[in-house]
């Protein structure tokens, strides 16, 4: 826990007074949602209907809603089913 502080502490330190080019401060912008697919992609092979299930409600509310309420909405949803299905 305390290396994932350092790395945000760190972050904020060295690039708190610099100016990026649009093109790198895009790729900034863009890193989270990068990240939220790794720890989503693998449900796409799995093999749990229940976990598919709560990535075909995900992908619906990612459709029409902000990042953060599709996140809530998944983990409910992928909480849900798992404790209703097995």
């Amino acid at each position: 826990m305390s290396v994932t502080y350092a790395t945000r502490l760190g972050g904020y330190v060295f690039l708190r007074n610099r100016n990026f080019s649009p093109r790198f401060a895009d790729m900034l912008e863009s890193a989270p949602g990068c990240v939220l697919i790794t720890v989503i992609a693998p449900h796409f092979v799995s093999e749990r209907p229940a976990d598919l299930a709560a990535l075909a409600i995900t992908v619906a509310a990612a459709t029409r809603l902000p990042l953060l309420p599709t996140v809530l909405i998944g983990v409910g949803a992928a909480a849900a089913l798992r404790y209703a299905m097995g």
